[in-house]
């Protein structure tokens, strides 16, 4: 992907955040406290991977519908940035800091965190209601996507509840706590572009997992200034983690034949080629080649 369509897509999701938010502000009529956590939790960005994911597969395929893919890309990050925000919590992580600053409940209390959260979901929901109009099929299909991206048995509240089990399997675990934001970006992205949202699963399954196991090896050999998070939390919380249980060379070449099982996967369309290049972007980006020295 060029710098010039790189930016144009950044500008495409802050845009919709922005507008998105703006009902929460304490200009609106809100509690203003509130309106500064939810902000908190969005702003500054961060990688924003899963709306750059729906937004690149809805270009794939024409985008015909900018609106419903600019919702479809917002309403995913907020139900990511919600996620996190309930998962640093002391009753999960504790963890005191998020992409470099202090967490939201560090920030805000824990009370304002929990609130913050719960209205990022909702709406993430708004959202995507508010873009009907122009192809009203496509937005009660991304309203399901969107739920079952949160709900059991595999979205990220099961995912969340895996972790108050006395054990966890593995690949249970990783594919409802960071696989199905994953598979939910790729097939809201393909609904809003108009296309067959079961031809984009696959890759959003690759995707998923392969990001879950780059996480695990990143929170063994990163640094917090690094993730912008605490690392070792998984060893720490007893926590299932792909390093720990299957080794780090075991890790990596698992994460690499993700990363090609996932490019395979792109059916064709007009915009594969560049999918294909924010793939092996991103899989550089999260394991890059330094991470991979550190581990040996």
């Amino acid at each position: 992907m060029d710098g010039s369509a790189a930016m144009d897509m950044a500008s495409r999701i802050e845009d919709a955040l922005v507008a998105a938010v703006s009902a929460a502000d304490s200009a609106a009529g809100g509690p203003p406290r509130l309106g500064q956590a939810i902000r908190y939790a969005i702003f500054p960005a961060g990688a924003r991977v899963r709306p750059r994911l729906c937004l690149t597969v809805a270009l794939a395929l024409g985008d015909d519908d900018p609106a419903a893919s600019n919702a479809a890309a917002a309403a995913i990050e907020m139900l990511h940035c919600a996620s996190l925000v309930h998962d640093d919590l002391p009753c999960f992580d504790d963890a005191t800091t998020r992409r470099n600053k202090p967490s939201l409940h560090r920030a805000f209390g824990q009370r304002e965190a929990v609130l913050a959260g719960d209205a990022l979901i909702a709406m993430g929901f708004d959202v995507i209601a508010r873009s009907a109009g122009r192809n009203p099929g496509r937005t009660i299909a991304l309203l399901r996507c969107l739920a079952d991206a949160l709900t059991p048995p595999n979205g990220i509240i099961a995912g969340q509840a895996w972790e108050c089990e006395p054990a966890a399997e593995l690949s249970a675990y990783q594919r409802a706590k960071t696989g199905s934001l994953f598979v939910s970006a790729a097939m809201a992205g393909a609904i809003a572009g108009g296309g067959d949202p079961q031809a984009w699963r696959v890759l959003g399954e690759r995707l998923g997992e392969a990001y879950q196991i780059a996480d695990d090896i990143r929170d063994v050999v990163a640094s917090q200034e690094e993730i912008g998070k605490p690392v070792g939390r998984d060893v720490a919380l007893g926590r299932p983690n792909a390093v720990v249980a299957l080794g780090m060379a075991r890790a990596i070449a698992i994460f690499e034949t993700l990363v090609e099982q996932a490019l395979e996967s792109i059916p064709p369309c007009g915009g594969r080629q560049r999918l294909q290049q924010l793939i092996r972007a991103e899989a550089l980006r999260l394991v890059p080649e330094e991470y991979l020295e550190r581990a040996a």
